[in-house]
């Protein structure tokens, strides 16, 4: 994890903290003696599409393989066949596309991962190219299927149909319409906004209800788009961004949003002002910002406001050293003219 997908401690950030966390029922205890065959799946009932990473612990021997990409409302078989290892563990993330969203759960293993598709058999001594990342044990119930299932859960526990909307929703506010609250019910404002984002991307409605639904969806999301802010990430690196918007009475700044090379994003910023802030950074693996001939190479301008190390949201942006608080210059951009697209280059 970069140093920027640490949890801090401000309001907005803690309120999505706290939804993301795994909701398993209690193991059912398998037989020696029974010949059944019982896979493991994990069932996605969250509004973000994440991958899962599991690691499978067995006296002294503990492996980790990835990535499971596991859309809302679906599940996905992460082990075949009866497992006999004393623990199952779980480490998931969301997407970049989502970028201010929930980080990785807290966990009492640390074990490693690749940032692609991997298999690890010592999973606790991390080797080149690799990462620590904490895992979480999980205790699967049997489904009715006979199979063992754990589940990925949100506070607000959303079924499966709840779920998949309040997905839709959150990608809808990613792209810059108004599908506000993201609470998983449909409703006139929700259906409005989808028409129109579809309608905008050359996109029948029946495209909801196709299997790769969601991959059409950020694809789309993440293509340059004529409304609102868009970040273009046109370098080898990892950017990480921050937006601030004028709200009325204050400029609120947030951050940060993980760009990865050759990706756009939409900031989901509130209303249509007619000016907002960016400011962003490229950052090498382990979050330290990447300095071309001792120079950082970041993008934004003279607007001073006050950021964190870590998720935030900011609307004071007096005395930021002062208040533990980091300052950064922000470039000002004007979006009187409807969407506008910022795009982060080499030198």
């Amino acid at each position: 994890m970069d140093a920027r997908d640490k949890p801090g401690h401000d309001k907005w950030w803690a309120v999505s903290t706290r939804n993301f966390a795994i909701i398993a029922a209690t193991i059912f205890a398998l037989t020696h003696s029974s010949a059944a065959r019982a896979d493991l799946k994990l069932c996605n009932r969250m509004s973000y599409v994440v991958e899962a990473a599991i690691g499978i612990d067995d006296k002294s021997a503990t492996a980790t393989r990835g990535w499971f990409r596991i859309d809302p409302a679906q599940c996905r078989v992460v082990a075949q066949g009866t497992l006999t290892a004393d623990r199952i563990l779980l480490h998931a993330r969301a997407l970049g596309v989502y970028g201010a969203s929930p980080v990785p759960q807290n966990g009492g293993d640390t074990l490693c991962i690749a940032p692609e598709n991997f298999v690890i058999a010592a999973a606790r001594q991390c080797r080149v190219g690799q990462s620590q990342a904490p895992f979480t044990m999980v205790k699967p119930s049997q489904s009715e299927d006979g199979n063992m299932v754990a589940y990925l859960a949100e506070d607000s526990e959303y079924d499966d149909e709840q779920a998949k909307l309040a997905a839709i929703q959150r990608l809808l506010v990613i792209a810059g319409y108004d599908a506000a609250p993201i609470d998983g019910v449909d409703g006139p404002k929700t259906q409005s906004a989808l028409t129109a984002f579809l309608k905008s991307r050359g996109l029948t409605a029946d495209i909801v209800q196709a299997p790769n639904f969601f991959e059409t969806m950020i694809n789309a999301v993440q293509a340059p788009s004529s409304t609102g802010l868009t970040w273009c990430n046109d370098t080898s690196y990892n950017v990480m961004a921050a937006v601030g918007a004028d709200d009325g009475k204050a400029i609120v700044s947030r951050g940060w949003y993980r760009i990865e090379p050759g990706k756009c994003l939409h900031p989901d910023v509130i209303g249509q002002p007619k000016q907002v802030y960016s400011f962003a950074e490229a950052v090498d693996a382990n979050g330290r910002a990447i300095k071309l001939k001792d120079k950082a190479l970041n993008w934004g301008g003279a607007k001073m406001l006050c950021t964190r190390e870590s998720k935030f949201e900011i609307n004071d942006h007096s005395d930021c050293g002062t208040r533990g608080l980091a300052a950064a210059g922000f470039t000002a951009v004007d979006m009187s003219g409807g969407g506008k697209t910022l795009r982060f280059a080499m030198p």
